[in-house]
């Protein structure tokens, strides 16, 4: 079954967050699709990809660049799932596809100090909820640590 793991973001900003659990993700050895809402978001995260961090890189392609498949990250606004996700990151109020199955998780990160991506967030908890998915809540405690709250 496809595990739902919603992040609320307070205390740093999606930029932050999504590379860290990226590096996670291929830590696993697992591949990883990054759905956002537009062509302008996937060129904004490409760039946070390119930049987060000196000492680290994360390989990756966006979506439209050739050889998509061998990408361990691909940044799209669509579901082009091209390099066999096991993992779906979705961003700025991505929805959840309506067939799952083939993701091992799903991880929903929203910013908590936005009203929409809260209710956003809210909706997409029911919708998990009522097709009898498996959803866990993080927030990040005040020593910068994610704990599960629900």
């Amino acid at each position: 079954m496809t595990d739902v793991l919603f992040y609320h973001l307070e205390r740093q900003p999606l930029e932050r967050v999504l590379p860290m659990l990226l590096e996670k993700t291929l830590e696993r050895g697992w591949r990883a699709l990054v759905r956002t809402i537009n062509a302008d978001r996937v060129q904004t995260i490409d760039e946070v990809l390119w930049n987060y961090s000196d000492e680290s890189f994360l390989p990756h392609a966006v979506e439209g660049e050739p050889d998509p498949e061998r990408e361990p990250i691909l940044v799209t606004h669509t579901l082009v799932e091209a390099n066999r996700p096991n993992v779906l990151f979705l961003v700025d109020g991505s929805a959840l596809p309506d067939d799952v199955a083939g993701f091992e998780r799903i991880v929903l990160l929203f910013d908590g100090n936005d009203e929409v991506a809260l209710g956003g967030a809210r909706t997409a908890w029911k919708e998990v909820r009522s097709r009898g998915l498996e959803g866990t809540y993080w927030q990040q405690n005040d020593a910068g640590r994610w704990e599960k709250k629900a």
